[in-house]
C-alpha cells in the first residue's frame, strides 16, 4: 500500500483518484471546494483540510489540477506540496499547462530532493470513470518507471515518451489532433444533415470508413447517435469548450513558437473562443458544431 496526496477533485480527479483506493492505496484528497471533497470521501478518499494535511508523510502526490496557475500555486505556496513533501517524494502532475510551466516543476523540484514527472492523460471523463485513461510520461527513466506503477489502476495505456516535458508535449500535440478531429467532425455532421441523410445512417458509415476518428465514435454531435456523448444530455460537459481552448491554445503557442503552421488549429482555437465569448465555456467542447450550422441551431441544444 502506497501513501498518496491527491491534490484536485473535480471531474477527473474524483474518478481517477477512486481507482486508487481500489487497488489498496491510502488516499488524502483536498480541493478547495468542500462539495468536492465530500464526493470524494463516498469513494474512499480520506478527505483534509489543507494541501499540507494531504502531504504529510506521502509518498506520492498527485496533482489535477485546472491550469498552469494553479499547479505553480499549489507546488510553491506557504501551504504547498514543496513547503510539506519529505525529501524523495515522488510528484505527478496529470494537469495540462504549458511547457515552460512542466519545465519550472521539474526544476523547482529537483533543487529541493523531490521528484518529479509530467504525467498527462488522455481520455476524458469516460476514460477517468473506466480506469482507461491513456497516461504520457515525462522524466528521469527511474522516476518514470515509479510512476508507471502508480498510475497503472488508472490506466489503459501508459507511455514513457521522454525526457522533462515531453509527456505533456505528447499531450498538447494530441489534443491539438482531437480539436481538429471536432471540426472535421462537426462540419460533416451539418453537411450530412443539410444533404438530408439520416445521422445514424451517415455515422454508421463514417465510422467505418476514411472518415472514422476517436471523436466521431464517442462523441458525434447529434443526439441518439452516439451513447454518452454531450449532444445527448444538451451538450452538457464531458470536456468543457474552455479547458478544450485552454488546451489547443498552448498547443497553437508552441507551434509558434517552433515556426510549425497550424491552421486548421488555430481555426478551431478560434472557434472555441467564440463559445467562451458568448458564455458557453462551460459547455461540451462539441458545441462548436453550431458554427457549421447555416443558421447557429442544432439538434440536441437549447441555445442556452
Amino acid at each position: 500500500m502506497t501513501s498518496i496526496a491527491w491534490i484536485g477533485l473535480g471531474n477527473m480527479g474524483s474518478r481517477m483518484s477512486s481507482h486508487l483506493v481500489a487497488a489498496g492505496h491510502e488516499v488524502r484528497g483536498f480541493d478547495v471546494v468542500d462539495a468536492l471533497r465530500e464526493r470524494a470521501a463516498e469513494h474512499g478518499i480520506a478527505p483534509v483540510g489543507s494541501i499540507a494535511e494531504a502531504v504529510e508523510g506521502a509518498d506520492v502526490v498527485i496533482l489535477s489540477l485546472p491550469k498552469g496557475d494553479h499547479v505553480r500555486q499549489v507546488l510553491e505556496s506557504d501551504d504547498g506540496v514543496f513547503a510539506h513533501a519529505k525529501p524523495g517524494t515522488l510528484i505527478l502532475d496529470t494537469s495540462t499547462v504549458d511547457i515552460e510551466t512542466s519545465q519550472w516543476c521539474h526544476g523547482q523540484a529537483g533543487s529541493r530532493g523531490l521528484r518529479f514527472v509530467d504525467a498527462p492523460v488522455s481520455g476524458g471523463t469516460q476514460g477517468a470513470q473506466a480506469g482507461t485513461l491513456t497516461f504520457m510520461l515525462g522524466g528521469v527513466e527511474d522516476d518514470v518507471a515509479d510512476a508507471k506503477e502508480i498510475v497503472a489502476p488508472m490506466a489503459g495505456n501508459v507511455f514513457a515518451v521522454g525526457e522533462a516535458t515531453h509527456g505533456i508535449a505528447a499531450k498538447l500535440v494530441n489534443n491539438m489532433m482531437l480539436g481538429i478531429s471536432v471540426l472535421a467532425m462537426s462540419e460533416g455532421s451539418q453537411l450530412a444533415h443539410q444533404l438530408g441523410l439520416d445521422p445514424k445512417a451517415f455515422f454508421d458509415v463514417a465510422r467505418v470508413s476514411s472518415g472514422d476518428s476517436w471523436a466521431l465514435r464517442t462523441w458525434y454531435p447529434v443526439p441518439g447517435v452516439v451513447q454518452g456523448a454531450a449532444a445527448n444530455d444538451n451538450f452538457d460537459a464531458s470536456f468543457s469548450a474552455m479547458l478544450c481552448h485552454k488546451d489547443i491554445a498552448l498547443a497553437v503557442a508552441g507551434a509558434e513558437a517552433t515556426g510549425v503552421k497550424v491552421p486548421a488549429a488555430t481555426l478551431i482555437r478560434d472557434q472555441l473562443q467564440r463559445l467562451l465569448d458568448d458564455d458557453l465555456g462551460g459547455k461540451d467542447c462539441t458545441l462548436v458544431v453550431r458554427e457549421a450550422s447555416p443558421d447557429g441551431t442544432v439538434a440536441g441544444w437549447d441555445g442556452r
